[in-house]
């Protein structure tokens, strides 16, 4: 998936959260991602979406055979879970909410610690050839292919093997998947060939029969790659080179996923869901860890307004607030919340590898001009919305990869040092790129900024927007949302370029910590 996106404004993320009393760290597995998205997708900062919100259905399907009962019968972690999640299927994985669940219940070849570092989790160990273009992967042999059953029983199906990753990474590629993340697999021999291929003419199953994937035995998995890529062990952390249980997706097809029938590797399994209404994951006691995993359930209610998930975590009926996933604090609150005895001792700040921007649609007017686009990004104060607004002790982005990503510019103020001179000048360079762009005062202007449906997202909105009708005062500046999986359609590459708006929001955090993911995955538009 090539993504074309033009840059606007960025705010380097930081993470907020509020922990109850006696609350644990809000992650409910064993230390497993730095700071993971992604995700792609993406996970975002205070205000964060994602990357997913969703308003809650207007009646909710429930799945699933768990009983939840008193939440103080087991260790249970309490949390709006903020939207719902589009898919628990890893292959299909674009968003933050759903990468969230998907990787405590799935463990892939590697994975992140504390720091950033690449660590073994399925496999034990992993060497590259000489020339750079072959990975192999040695498995271990003691993790469990697992299934909670429609009586809450847990049942070992198998061990998972290296066929099991084979089948994921190709069935990722298959254009048939149509997952929109397996442009991050195109290191791989053959993967773009045959992900790109037309379904109508090419032979899509001699194209598969190329892609350089392949099991020699059950504990070992070699990658063919075409070129050197020192990063591929943090490319395959990523959740679309998950292993799969085929047999599962054969018998279940696209209800694979639900409860009951979903077979997961991981710490949690799906307990119980209730679309558009709350989502609950539970420990599996199979897991080979399992004595290390001190949260039994997880999950909670799938609520769209902070306003209202704040006042569930002040009335205790939820333990933890945060934004991954879910939402951070208002920002109506963030005042009141850091002067309060109690609540400012349960505040969290942390840094997260998210950047939250602005995109414009390059493809008709006024923003195919980039001297329109450069006014409406140096019209923006990026560090008054951050004081004023947002108080999450973000930091304002002067280029798109955050501090903590190997090959960031962050400290190179040479780079977007347009975006660090005086706000005063900023303004008076904007307005004569746009009075020479042919637009003097704004005059001509009429775009719509939009957003997915979110308090936050609106609040920062209207005050970009107030920034914008300052400085371009005869411009026409409509603020638009649309809940998530609406948003997300209307973005999609595919759509007509009428039905989105000129100015767009989003985010990207980081799937592996490198900057080849920022630039190469996010702006690649060979």
């Amino acid at each position: 998936m090539y993504k074309k996106i033009a840059l606007l404004f960025t705010i380097f993320a930081l993470s907020s959260l509020l922990v109850a009393c006696g609350g644990a760290a809000p992650a409910p597995a064993p230390a497993d991602e730095a700071e993971q998205e992604e995700s792609a997708a993406e996970q975002e900062e205070a205000v964060e979406e994602e990357p997913a919100e969703e308003e809650p259905a207007a009646e909710a399907e429930s799945t699933g055979s768990g009983e939840i009962g008193d939440p103080f019968d087991r260790i249970t972690l309490r949390t709006n879970v903020g939207s719902d999640p589009p898919t628990l299927d890893p292959a299909l994985v674009t968003d933050t909410t759903s990468n969230f669940f998907v990787r405590q219940m799935f463990v892939g070849l590697t994975g992140f610690d504390e720091e950033a570092q690449v660590v073994p989790e399925l496999a034990t160990e992993w060497e590259v050839s000489e020339d750079g273009l072959q990975w192999t992967f040695h498995l271990r042999d003691d993790i469990q292919w697992v299934r909670r059953n429609a009586d809450g029983e847990y049942e070992a199906l198998r061990p998972v093997v290296a066929g099991d990753v084979v089948y994921a990474v190709k069935r990722a590629i298959d254009p048939n998947t149509a997952s929109d993340y397996a442009y991050v697999l195109y290191y791989i021999q053959g993967a773009e060939e045959a992900n790109t291929a037309d379904l109508e003419t090419a032979d899509v199953e001699a194209l598969m029969g190329e892609v350089g994937v392949e099991a020699p035995d059950d504990t070992t998995v070699v990658f063919t790659l075409t070129a050197p890529a020192a990063y591929f062990p943090s490319v395959v952390a990523l959740t679309t080179a998950y292993p799969l249980y085929q047999e599962a997706i054969d018998e279940f097809g696209e209800e694979w996923i639900e409860p009951g029938n979903i077979v997961t590797n991981g710490p949690y399994t799906l307990l119980e869901r209730n679309y558009g209404a709350s989502i609950y994951i539970e420990k599996s006691p199979l897991w080979v860890d399992a004595d290390d995993v001190q949260i039994e359930v997880y999950g909670g209610p799938i609520i769209a307004e902070a306003s209202t998930e704040m006042a569930l975590y002040e009335s205790n009926d939820i333990d933890v607030m945060g934004s991954d996933p879910g939402w951070g604090p208002p920002l109506p609150d963030m005042d009141r919340i850091k002067t309060d005895p109690v609540l400012s001792e349960e505040l969290y700040i942390a840094p997260k590898t998210c950047t939250y921007y602005y995109g414009f649609l390059e493809t008709k007017p006024p923003f195919d001009d980039v001297n329109v686009r450069k006014a409406f990004s140096l019209a923006i104060d990026r560090q008054s919305l951050i004081d004023n607004v947002i108080k999450g002790e973000q930091i304002a982005a002067h280029s798109f990869v955050p501090p903590g990503i190997f090959g960031n510019v962050a400290d190179n103020m040479e780079i977007g040092a347009e975006l660090l001179a005086d706000y005063g000048d900023r303004i008076t360079e904007a307005q004569n790129l746009l009075a020479e762009a042919g637009y003097p005062e704004g005059e001509g202007i009429d775009v719509v900024l939009g957003h997915n449906t979110s308090e936050s997202h609106a609040q920062i909105a209207q005050v970009v927007q107030a920034m914008w009708q300052e400085a371009f005062p005869q411009a026409q500046i409509t603020i638009e949302n649309q809940e998530w999986a609406v948003y997300l359609d209307t973005l999609d590459p595919e759509s007509p370029d009428e039905n989105k708006p000129n100015i767009y929001r989003s985010a990207w955090c980081t799937d592996y910590p490198d900057a080849n993911n920022w630039h190469n995955d996010v702006f690649n538009s060979k």
